[in-house]
């Protein structure tokens, strides 16, 4: 008798003490759970020794990535549904032992794991990142942990972000519903940027993190500035370059390999760091803002693009997302917002804008999502299954966090104010505006 998905549902429902959103499908071809919600697919009992071996998030995304576990229907949805119950409760090891406590959770396990099958815990994915000992954050570390995440392939990366090549937050001045397109928020965030850093001809701009140049580009174009970006990947800097020819800018735009904290040519007009300082962590974040200051001119203008976590009652509690620093974004780490400005400010700069765009990330998510589900096929050839299932889910459950106000992002505008005082602000805060804004 096939009933391994009834069996799952009661011992899921028993674990999670609340009834199961989704329905489930076993690898026996049974079905249990509410008609009509996005079934879990559970395609064979390797997926239960994930599970039992790795309890919460990490488990449930080797299973993911290695295609053990699957999601028929609406993917946010199923995500939705799933959040408060299995992402969220069984991320936590703590409360893991203390639920074990429970006799019925205890038997809930005993049946799980005479479900699964003998006890082999399967290796993990060959996409997740292999550890090693010594400090975080050093040079060495950061450049590996930077080519994990984007040296996959530039054609990779063309498919998910589009013609634009901007894989940070764009701004959306009207709803996409109204015929706005990613490649026009892209470049309007680029364009809000640079007015913000007031870039004007003759200028130096530092781009720090400068991804495949988009940035660098829109400047040097658009503004008639000089730019020098740099970033720790070989993919990125050779696209960059490339395109940078392409536009006919050698002569304006350089792209470096370079770690942040050797840049010596400083001062420069204008610093921008467009989603690069989510990688710096909490315990060198006031030498980056040091070093970043340090290169300014007096008077000259930082733009940090940023995204932030909500504060928690016990900051000594936070930990990084197990599958992000697992597959996504190894090393990185999240602060709040006021943590941000409070360390920028300790470094020497005088905070005078700070902006939300929370809701605009949600909305640039969700058209990666697309673009990548749109051309699977050509997906999974250009980097493997596994990795692009691996994007496919960050970006997806991302888009859910933003929506929810789990995690935000914000544009910090700060200022090398010199001694004087002259900060050589408008006396009206908001006088940017990204074209077609009103």
């Amino acid at each position: 008798m096939a009933d391994a998905a009834l069996r799952l549902q009661n011992l899921f429902e028993q674990l999670l003490g609340a009834p199961l959103p989704v329905r489930i499908r076993a690898w026996d071809g049974s079905h249990a759970g509410p008609p009509g919600a996005p079934t879990l697919v559970v395609r064979n009992r390797r997926a239960l020794r994930r599970l039992l071996f790795k309890p919460g998030e990490l488990g449930l995304a080797r299973a993911w990535v290695a295609g053990d576990l699957d999601i028929e229907g609406d993917l946010y949805t199923a995500l939705g549904l799933m959040a408060g119950l299995i992402w969220e409760r069984g991320e936590d090891a703590r409360g893991l032992v203390e639920a074990l406590r429970d006799p019925e959770v205890r038997a809930a396990v005993r049946g799980l794991v005479k479900l699964a099958g003998p006890p082999l815990p399967p290796a993990p994915p060959p996409e997740e990142v292999r550890r090693t000992r010594g400090h975080l954050h050093t040079k060495r570390t950061d450049k590996r942990a930077i080519s994990h995440h984007y040296d996959v392939g530039n054609d990779f990366y063309e498919l998910v972000l589009g013609p634009s090549m901007v894989y940070s937050c764009a701004y959306w001045p009207a709803p996409p519903a109204e015929g706005g397109t990613l490649e026009d928020a892209q470049r309007d965030k680029l364009e809000l940027v640079s007015r913000k850093l007031d870039l004007r001809p003759g200028q130096r701009l530092l781009d720090v993190g400068c991804g495949w140049g988009s940035m660098a580009i829109h400047a040097a174009r658009e503004h008639g500035v000089s730019v020098v970006g740099v970033t720790l990947s070989q993919e990125q800097a050779a696209y960059a370059r490339k395109r940078v020819a392409d536009e006919g800018l050698t002569d304006r735009v350089e792209i470096r390999v370079q770690d942040y904290r050797d840049v010596a040519d400083g001062p420069y007009d204008a610093i921008s760091s467009i989603g690069m300082a989510e990688h710096v962590g909490a315990e060198r974040y006031l030498e980056y803002a040091t070093d970043l200051h340090r290169l300014l001119k007096p008077g000259g203008r930082l733009l940090n693009h940023q995204i932030a976590r909500r504060p928690q009652q016990d900051e000594a509690a936070y930990h990084v997302d197990e599958f992000i620093d697992a597959y996504v974004f190894p090393d990185g780490e999240l602060a709040p917002i006021g943590t941000t400005v409070t360390q920028l400010e300790r470094a020497g700069f005088e905070v005078r804008d700070v902006e939300s765009i929370r809701e605009h990330y949600a909305l640039t998510l969700r058209r990666w999502v697309a673009n990548l589900e749109s051309d699977w096929a050509t997906a999974i050839r250009l980097v493997s299954p596994g990795r692009a299932r691996v994007w496919q889910l960050y970006m997806a459950a991302s888009a859910l966090s933003f929506e929810r106000n789990r995690i935000g992002v914000n544009q910090v505008l700060a200022v090398k104010t010199p001694d004087s005082g002259a900060s050589g602000m408008p006396l009206r805060a908001r006088v940017w505006g990204a074209p077609g804004e009103a």
